[in-house]
């Protein structure tokens, strides 16, 4: 018996011993997490929880009275790049206006993603969301408080729980959308 033990491996390969097996693959995910993120994930979940914000704002702000219309709410946005003279009255669509609104709305909405997924890449999804929540209320703070102190000043007339709302739902979208879509980086990689 003595001799059939110092014969065997001092490791063997069994496909039910996995401490090692998974010990490694703890090891190779979080090399993975440190390195980055999955930057297609994080683009998309801008433009999805861009999309959901804008459209919530189009129909909510007029919806409870805190816009003249539907296209007030990218006329503040537009007003960013285009100046104050922008701004309603009147409140109706005007296409250079609406383009110039969507350009910075959807560039601040991607880069806000993008930082969103380096915070939340190694979280849960609850947590994730929670993360995601809290970065989008301080965007708000952000906006609708500092900024209107110095170069956007009509943004205080958007302090209200309509904006609050869709900047919670923002948050969670992009942080859910990167949680779910984000893929581990080694499979961003071509075989070559």
């Amino acid at each position: 018996m003595a001799g059939f033990l110092a014969a065997m491996p001092a490791r063997m390969d069994h496909p039910f011993d996995r401490s090692e097996t998974m010990a490694e693959l703890a090891i190779q995910r979080e090399r993975r997490d440190a390195r980055g993120i999955d930057w297609s994930a994080a683009v998309w979940a801008g433009v999805v929880g861009g999309v959901v914000f804008m459209m919530m704002e189009m129909f909510l702000m007029p919806l409870f009275g805190f816009a003249p219309g539907m296209w007030a709410p990218p006329r503040m946005i537009a007003a960013i790049g285009m100046g104050k003279d922008v701004l309603p009255p009147p409140a109706s669509f005007d296409f250079g206006v609406v383009m110039v609104a969507m350009m910075i709305h959807f560039a601040t909405s991607i880069l806000f993603a993008i930082a969103v997924a380096f915070l939340v890449r190694n979280l849960g999804t609850g947590a994730a969301v929670a993360v995601g929540v809290v970065a989008a209320l301080l965007l708000y703070a952000f906006v609708f408080y500092l900024m209107t102190g110095g170069p956007w000043p009509w943004f205080a007339n958007g302090r209200n729980w309509v904006n609050i709302l869709t900047h919670v739902v923002f948050g969670a979208i992009v942080a859910w959308w990167y949680g779910a879509r984000a893929k581990p980086r080694d499979e961003h990689r071509v075989a070559a």
